[in-house]
Parts: structure tokens; C-alpha cells; sequence
């Protein structure tokens, strides 16, 4: 649980402090393992498979999240 609040912490300040829709875009991709990492943690901790299910949806979104990042990102690029 401590590495996954480290991992969002890291993901939350790189988005904060920078610029670059790529990097910001990354530091997203991170707090979203941080959070799926921390989801089975959890689970593994209440013997619970919960926290797989939940892992699963956020990785629909996370790969829902790069499609859109990178056509945007290919658009900002064209212009």
C-alpha cells in the first residue's frame, strides 16, 4: 500500500508541475497503476477478489485514456 501511495504521489506532482501534454499524460498512466496496484493490495489483504475485478476496469480505462491521449496528441502535432 506504501509503494502505491508513493507511485500516485509521484504520478500527482509530475502532472501538477509540468507542462508537456506528453509527460502530464504519463503521470496520469502512473496514478492509475498506483491505483489499480493498490486495489489488489487490498484485495490480497481481505483475501477478496474484488480488488482484480476493479483492476481490470481501470485498465479498460487507462487504455480507453491512451487512445484518446494519442489522438489528441497527433492532432496537436498535424497543426
Amino acid at each position: 500500500m506504501l509503494v502505491s501511495v508513493a507511485l500516485f504521489s509521484i504520478g500527482l506532482v509530475g502532472f501538477l508541475a509540468r507542462r508537456n501534454m506528453i509527460l502530464m499524460f504519463l503521470c496520469t498512466e502512473l496514478m492509475f497503476q498506483a491505483a489499480a496496484l493498490a486495489f489488489v493490495a487490498f484485495g490480497r489483504m481481505h483475501l477478496d477478489v474484488s480488488g482484480q475485478v476493479f483492476v481490470i476496469f481501470i485498465l479498460t480505462v487507462a487504455a480507453a485514456e491512451a487512445a484518446l491521449a494519442l489522438g489528441l496528441v497527433v492532432l496537436l502535432f498535424r497543426r
